[in-house]
């Protein structure tokens, strides 16, 4: 009698995880979403105090935790640091490009080399950490990139055109490589995610040309809802996930009646992003050099941001809320059509 034996599944590989801009703001809060599910975690960022403290967190959570500095701007630095991953923490399974660095000025008071440095960070950061995961992702025909971009990148504002349209440059990029990706029969995914505005500390350590402190144009959004939606992503064949309902208002806005848009925008875009409180014009920021503190993932807006986003939620289960929308468009047919019978039995 031949006996069969059937070996036992081994232990689920954790997923490897690239962050960049990893160390505050919504990739602290990514980071740490990935924690929770033990993942094994790259962190990619310029500051270094922040990067130990996020790869405290990663570690206290059972995960293995790799801090790289580096400057996404820096297409070598990128090629070594996924090198690095591949050989420290294993085959890359995500890579997520947050990075981002901003400044609030008209354009006219924006020199030549800060516009140059906010497409190097913002745009081109982008794309050569595509390139990095590529290089490894493509032979072995899997893994996701998710590139998180913006309600910016669907509708410019004042204040930011080098940051808007970096943001837009992602989608036209990203676009182009998906046809390729398609051309080629490929498995590698690549998805966009974007966000409203979000409660981070950016908006105290970009560099303001104006005269008050900035502020993101409400309503604001806490970084924990942006972190959501990236995991969601990351784990989700989904093209593009707007998260928020300024996001979705934003686009159809857009759409709709753009020339009224500039003009609300003209009004309203200045003193939109600035608070109340005049700001320091001595103060540090972070365009060329990484302020080097550890802000966590939160801004200075807690008691104004949301917590939560119907619309997220909608968008993750929309298979589930459009089969609730037919039920309930179904219930309402047949109640419609039982009135108008009995309405006609009474009459007759």
């Amino acid at each position: 009698m031949s006996q069969v034996m059937h070996a036992l599944p081994g232990p689920r590989r954790r997923e490897v995880v690239v962050i960049t801009g990893a160390s505050a703001g919504v990739g602290r809060a990514t980071v740490r979403a990935f924690t929770r599910q033990g993942a094994h975690i790259a962190l990619l960022a310029r500051g270094q105090r922040g990067l130990d403290a996020a790869c405290r967190e990663v570690e206290l959570g059972g995960g293995k935790c790799l801090p790289i500095a580096v400057d996404t701007s820096d297409s070598e630095a990128m090629f070594e640091a996924a090198d690095r991953i591949e050989r420290e923490l294993g085959p890359i399974d995500i890579w997520i490009n947050n990075a981002m660095v901003t400044m609030l000025a008209p354009f006219k008071a924006i020199a030549p080399e800060e516009f140059k440095r906010v497409t190097d960070v913002t745009y081109l950061g982008v794309v050569y950490g595509t390139m990095a995961a590529l290089r490894y992702m493509l032979p072995r025909n899997r893994g996701r990139i998710v590139q998180v971009a913006s309600a910016l990148s669907r509708r410019s504002i004042p204040l930011q055109s080098p940051y808007c349209g970096a943001k837009h440059a992602i989608l036209g990029f990203t676009a182009s490589l998906r046809s390729e990706l398609i051309h080629d029969g490929s498995r590698v995914g690549i998805n966009t995610v974007h966000l409203p505005a979000v409660n981070t500390p950016q908006f105290g350590w970009a560099r303001n040309r104006m005269p008050k402190k900035p502020q993101p144009v409400p309503p604001i959004y806490q970084p924990e809802v942006a972190a959501q939606a990236i995991y969601w992503s990351a784990h989700h064949d989904r093209r593009a996930l707007l998260v928020g309902a300024p996001t979705l208002l934003t686009e159809w806005a857009q759409k709709l009646a753009p020339r009224l848009l500039d003009r609300y925008l003209g009004r309203t875009g200045y003193a939109a992003q600035q608070g109340s409180e005049l700001d320091d014009p001595q103060r540090p920021d972070n365009l060329f050099e990484p302020v080097d503190t550890e802000p966590g993932a939160r801004g200075r807006f807690n008691a104004k941001a949301h917590a939560h986003s119907p619309e997220l939620w909608a968008a993750e289960h929309r298979g589930w809320v459009f089969g609730a929308s037919l039920l309930a468009a179904g219930a309402l047919l047949c109640a419609a059509r039982l009135y108008s019978h009995r309405h006609a039995r009474r009459t007759a």
